[in-house]
């Protein structure tokens, strides 16, 4: 069932522009100095058409909720995921949401300096300037009182959230919020999954942060259960009301 985004809404500021891209279960929210709608369109297709190629002949890609076998001979995006899963103990689906953003995300850099992609709670950016990113944490009372800070300087980056209380995607955790930071959009949206499965209970945060250690090539991560919350890595918390992103 889809279920709004209302999170979308809370985005503000006027220095870039707004559009969208929908084909099939991908709906992204794009931001740009420029409409770059059909570029991003065209970019999704060959995206999902690599993908929905390989999962025709490799049903297990689409099903698996484990690692599967790495095939050399994949097509990049493929790759790109199968890599990820390997890093997290996820499968490969774990990561297609982020991999579609970074795919996307670096190809539309070809026609604007600032890309801004939101894809079912995951982001990618590549900005000139400081931006505050908030966090979406459902029912948590922390939800959208807590932001991140990022410099341009750190850009092209991804955040990715994973939630068992929050949106349609399987979790076996009851995390309000896993936020991964990684520059691999693709290993932030696996490694978000695999964190948020092993939080039940805000006592969990510890061990959650342990396992992000042990991931690697993770530059930060924020988990939010309840009224608790965890972080580690290079994040800088902000209070930032109700806003997403600025």
């Amino acid at each position: 069932m889809y279920q709004p985004r209302t999170y979308r809404h809370w985005v503000k500021g006027q220095d870039l522009v707004s559009f969208s891209v929908v084909l099939r279960e991908t709906d992204l929210y794009i931001r740009a100095t420029r409409n770059l709608q059909n570029e991003a369109l065209e970019s999704v297709l060959k995206c999902r058409s690599k993908l929905e190629g390989y999962i025709e002949q490799h049903p297990d890609f689409l099903t698996s909720l484990e690692p599967v076998l790495f095939d050399d001979g994949a097509p990049d995006v493929v790759r790109v995921m199968l890599e990820a899963a390997s890093k997290t103990g996820v499968g490969p689906m774990a990561a297609v949401a982020g991999t579609i953003n970074e795919f996307v995300g670096h190809e539309l850099l070809n026609f604007s300096p600032e890309v801004i992609i939101e894809n079912g709670g995951d982001l990618f950016i590549k900005s000139l300037r400081e931006r505050v990113v908030g966090i979406y944490a459902g029912n948590s009372p922390l939800s959208g009182k807590i932001g991140l800070e990022l410099r341009g300087e750190d850009t092209p980056l991804a955040i990715c959230t994973s939630s068992g209380t929050v949106g349609h995607s399987l979790s076996y955790g009851q995390a309000d919020a896993v936020v991964v930071l990684s520059p691999s959009s693709a290993l932030a949206d696996a490694a978000a999954t695999a964190i948020a499965n092993l939080i039940k209970q805000p006592e969990d945060i510890p061990s959650a942060i342990e396992r992000a250690r042990d991931i690697g090539d993770l530059m930060g991560l924020v988990v939010i259960k309840d009224d608790k919350i965890g972080f580690w890595g290079d994040v800088r918390i902000c209070d930032t009301g109700q806003s997403q992103l600025s």
